[in-house]
């Protein structure tokens, strides 16, 4: 689904037949100007929906930040003119956009400083159809995107292991059917899985649900062979003792999944059509 769809959808989810309420109490002909705030330091993101959903109501959306800039509380990162009917019918919708991308891109960014020179990357964990959305907000917060989707990378899992009969099936049945179009990566769960994994050619693994102790075996056991990405139990907190390890990458799933909303807020001014 594209963006102009998406966000036609959630207008009509939220509008339905009409907005009742801005309809009975709001003059048509009346203008106005909104200024949207932050109410907290926060990583703005999220102008792009927030546009189509005042622009497809005829209002004039303009970020006064770009996506990506850290603010303080009370900085405006955005203005909108229009009617006041289009103004007070788009305004929920347009800051649910804002509060939940910019509030990704702000939990990605503490992450990212936890880190320190580890590269966090993100998941497929995602609100369904809201994907590109959340993992340009993943960006904006300074971490970098995984795969996008199941077609754009070889992610050999547990069960695909099962299915194929073990990991050197597995490994050697991807890499005949991709043919040098996408590396090989798989999840290993333990130190032979890891071997196998190894002496089967992957190029790279996810070591998933390690102990800092694990970890670093098999960062050892490795010895630069291939990249070595952990997963699963990647809290904040545990981000500084993974940094320096000799891991080539962190993935996780929190940076959208664990994020909480932002505060914003839109106030409008009446604009008097005399002057």
């Amino acid at each position: 689904m594209d963006l102009n769809a998406l966000v036609r959808a959630a207008l009509h989810e939220d509008i339905g037949p009409g907005d009742v309420t801005t309809e009975a109490c709001v003059d048509p002909h009346l203008q106005g100007v909104a200024e949207i705030r932050a109410k907290e330091p926060l990583v703005a993101c999220g102008h792009a929906p927030a546009t189509e959903a005042f622009e497809q109501l005829g209002a004039r959306y303009q970020g006064a930040v770009p996506d990506g800039t850290l603010v303080e509380a009370d900085t405006v990162i955005a203005r909108v003119t229009g009617t006041l009917r289009a103004l007070l019918t788009a305004e929920r919708v347009a800051l649910n956009f804002l509060m939940r991308l910019s509030g990704i891109a702000t939990h990605t960014r503490a992450c990212v400083g936890a880190a320190g020179g580890l590269r966090v990357v993100d998941t497929r964990k995602t609100t369904p159809l809201h994907r590109t959305l959340e993992k340009h907000a993943v960006r904006m917060g300074g971490a970098s995107n995984h795969r996008f989707a199941l077609y754009d990378a070889v992610l050999i899992k547990e069960n695909h292991i099962m299915a194929a009969g073990g990991i050197d099936n597995a490994i050697r049945r991807a890499a005949l059917a991709v043919d040098g179009r996408f590396a090989i990566q798989v999840e290993v769960e333990t130190l032979e899985q890891l071997q196998s994994a190894i002496d089967a050619g992957a190029d790279a693994v996810l070591l998933d649900n390690m102990t800092n102790e694990q970890l670093e075996r098999a960062i050892d056991l490795a010895a630069g062979r291939l990249l070595l990405e952990a997963s699963g139990g990647i809290t904040p907190s545990r981000l500084p003792k993974l940094d320096g390890m000799g891991l080539d990458r962190v993935s996780m799933g929190g940076l959208i999944h664990q994020a909480r909303w932002v505060d914003l807020s839109m106030r409008i001014t009446l604009v008097d059509e005399n002057t």
